[in-house]
């Protein structure tokens, strides 16, 4: 019983460890001035423009859809973020006293970090099998993200955006880009050359490290002497609501293995840094959008492995 146990936690520090341990690294060549805000900023431009599109478009374009594709899994997925975004709006209105700072509280409770520490998290569980199941779900989740952050900050905000600014906005992500380019090739199963295919890898392979040691260089702790309320009620509710709830509905609809813990892996990763890139340019609490993200950044690592040693535990993972 003992050694199960052991086993069991073992191979949930397999998958945060190494995450903790970039991260971690980030932060301290940060602070002995090995890397700075400017390199942090072109890293995290470069991560988002070009490495992890490649990184997306090379395992979509080698995923053969009618036989790799879990539907049902991107559905859940889809719908699952959804719900939790509504129920995130209903208890904003509850609980958070300032109007203005409703959308931010509900966009770091729904809003995942999918594209870099949820697919590493896969990748440390599941290897490349994990990130093929995983990659076309980041993609379509994150369209699903951007449209509703901006619905929850314009109206916290009481702003406008029009439609077809929204439209261009979701049309001109990079990861969503990337998604779009493979999927004909991944349908149609051409080969790609072997030149460009190598090429691209390069690329992808700089992303998960990078991506860690620029997140890692860019928490600040002492931000989270501002709002501490919010804050924490945002935390709560992205590092135990919404991995709980989205969890325990994929249980019961019968998902288990591998399709069960990407669930699991994916709703508790933190959140997102594109959410504090969104509020800020449109005029929100900036302060608040960063002390979440860098609170749910070091607490998903305990949480996400107290999940796994459950799941694990009841044989489900």
């Amino acid at each position: 019983m003992i050694s199960e146990f052991l086993s069991t936690l073992e191979f949930s520090f397999s998958v945060t460890g190494p995450i903790f341990v970039i991260l971690g690294l980030g932060a301290w060549l940060k602070r002995i001035g090995m890397i700075n805000d400017a390199f942090i900023e072109v890293g995290s431009r470069l991560v988002f423009m070009v490495t992890l599109p490649a990184l997306l478009f090379i395992s979509v374009s080698k995923t053969r859809l009618d036989a790799s594709v879990n539907f049902s899994l991107i559905g859940f997925g889809l719908l699952s973020t959804v719900a939790v975004w509504v129920a995130s709006e209903l208890i904003a209105r509850l609980v958070v006293r300032e109007p203005r700072d409703r959308g931010v509280v509900v966009q770091g409770v729904f809003r995942s970090n999918l594209g870099i520490i949820g697919l590493a998290y896969c990748v440390n569980a599941y290897g490349n099998t994990g990130l093929v199941a995983a990659s076309l779900y980041v993609g379509l989740v994150t369209i699903v993200y951007n449209i509703l952050s901006v619905v929850s900050l314009n109206r916290s905000l009481h702003g406008r955006q029009s439609v077809g600014r929204l439209l261009r906005a979701i049309a001109l992500n990079p990861l969503i880009i990337g998604i779009v380019l493979a999927l004909p090739i991944s349908i149609s199963g051409i080969q790609l050359p072997r030149i460009l295919l190598q090429s691209g890898e390069y690329f992808a392979n700089m992303t998960l490290p990078l991506a860690l040691l620029c997140t890692g260089g860019a928490l600040d702790f002492r931000s989270l002497r501002h709002d501490p309320r919010d804050t924490l009620i945002a935390t709560t509710g992205k590092l135990l609501f919404m991995p709980l709830v989205s969890t325990l509905a994929a249980i019961a609809v019968g998902f288990r293995g591998m399709d069960l813990g990407i669930v699991l892996l994916m709703s508790s990763a933190p959140s997102a840094a594109s959410g504090y890139a969104m509020v800020r340019a449109m005029g929100g609490n900036s302060a608040l959008a960063a002390n979440i993200v860098a609170l749910t950044t070091v607490g998903s690592l305990i949480s996400t492995s107290a999940g796994i040693v459950i799941l694990k535990g009841l044989d489900l993972m």
